[in-house]
């Protein structure tokens, strides 16, 4: 009861600063979402690669540590979409819009605290690992394929590889891996900038409410299941498989229960890959965290 209470204590404020985005959009009209395509690029291009690399040049990640829990997140990424494809060409969605939400959950602003509530501070470098493994197969696969069909021009890997947030990542890396030092004043702007991202991701996703239709809220039920089913049934194999130990068993299967991502919205904005249904998906998917977020930690950790 306690758990489940702590995981309200999350997900409620979610709901709450997407609440306020739908409000304001509401009392504001039109004009707000035009506004918000601004303060969207700014989270996409600074906000979210600062929270990417404060994360991973924190002086608490240990890339050799958490190696395996490294590669159960991605393989856990790459199972989820190919489960959730034969869903998609089921149901007649499209690929570009349904895959990469199954693909990408919310190891950001969820799963962080999630971890540390359920595993304590020692859980943290564990976390920044399953999220940034994800983050890579998310932003190089999953933003690749809402690329095409779409007209490409020559140097389109190249640019994909030096967006900032694909930058952010391989800088964080070599900075974790060489034990690179970030000035404390420094590092602190920063990480209070990065974390701005999050609400930001939040309010705007509030403000897309305004554009979903009776039929985007099909899909969204769909995919708040498929996404963290999808994530389960990939850890349930894997924890036959790697090496783990108890409590990385446990923060895999709650990383494996956790609903898409809210940056999913932001890209399938950017890119225009339907982004009602997108947002539809994700809300969804962060309400139904109450049901599977619980159940994952009861298979990770079934002897409590």
């Amino acid at each position: 009861m306690e758990l489940i209470q702590r995981i309200a204590s999350i997900i409620l404020p979610v709901f709450a600063i997407i609440g306020m985005g739908y409000g304001y959009a509401r009392w504001r009209g039109e004009v707000v979402r035009m506004d918000m395509a601004s303060v969207n690029r700014v989270s996409m291009e600074a906000l979210a690669p600062l929270m990417i690399f404060s994360a991973l040049s924190s002086k608490s990640f240990d890339l050799y540590h958490n190696a395996w829990l490294i590669l159960a997140s991605v393989l856990i990424s790459l199972g989820s979409g190919l489960l959730a494809w034969p869903v998609a060409r089921a149901l007649g969605y499209d690929r570009r819009t349904f895959l990469p939400p199954m693909m990408y959950n919310n190891g950001g602003n969820m799963g962080l605290p999630l971890l540390l509530l359920a595993f304590g501070q020692d859980a943290l470098p564990a976390a920044v690992a399953l999220f940034t493994a994800s983050t890579f197969v998310y932003f190089s696969l999953c933003v690749k394929m809402i690329q095409s069909g779409r007209e490409q021009r020559p140097g389109s890997l190249l640019r994909l590889l030096s967006s900032p947030i694909m930058l952010a990542m391989i800088l964080g890396v070599l900075f974790a891996v060489f034990r690179i030092g970030v000035p404390g004043p420094l590092f602190s702007a920063m990480k209070l900038l990065g974390e701005a991202s999050i609400p930001i991701m939040l309010f705007s996703l509030g403000v897309r409410m305004m554009d979903i239709s009776f039929r985007s809220w099909h899909i969204g039920l769909v995919g708040a299941a498929v996404c963290p089913l999808a994530g389960l049934l990939c850890a349930l194999l894997l924890d036959q498989l790697l090496p783990l130990t108890a409590v990385q068993r446990g923060e895999m299967y709650l990383f494996a229960a956790l609903p898409p991502a809210v940056l999913c919205f932001m890209v399938a904005e950017q890119y225009r890959q339907e982004p009602d249904k997108v947002a539809a998906i994700v809300l969804m998917g962060n309400l139904a965290a109450i049901v599977f977020v619980p159940f994952g930690l009861w298979l990770g950790l079934p002897e409590h």
